[in-house]
């Protein structure tokens, strides 16, 4: 079921993204709906989302660096 929600927008937002739509033939709820889903698509799409959570770690920022983290391992790992 959808939920309706009310943004109050800037206009500098505002007119740049209602010309867009125009120009795309599209509605501004059409455009803004579309840039949402692209926006949480990678997050629904992850496989490994289904982890966060399931292990404790001293590590605090790990949702902001995990990419370090990973490079840091696999190049431990292969040296």
């Amino acid at each position: 079921m959808p939920t309706t929600l009310t943004l109050e927008i800037p206009d500098q937002i505002y007119r740049p993204l209602l010309r867009k739509a125009n120009k795309c033939g599209k509605t501004l709820d059409q455009v803004l709906i579309e840039w949402m889903g692209d926006v949480v698509r990678d997050e629904l799409d992850d496989p490994l989302l289904k982890l966060a959570g399931a292990f404790s770690s001293d590590i605090k920022d790990i949702s902001s660096n995990h990419d370090f983290y990973i490079g840091q391992e696999l190049s431990n790992n292969h040296e």
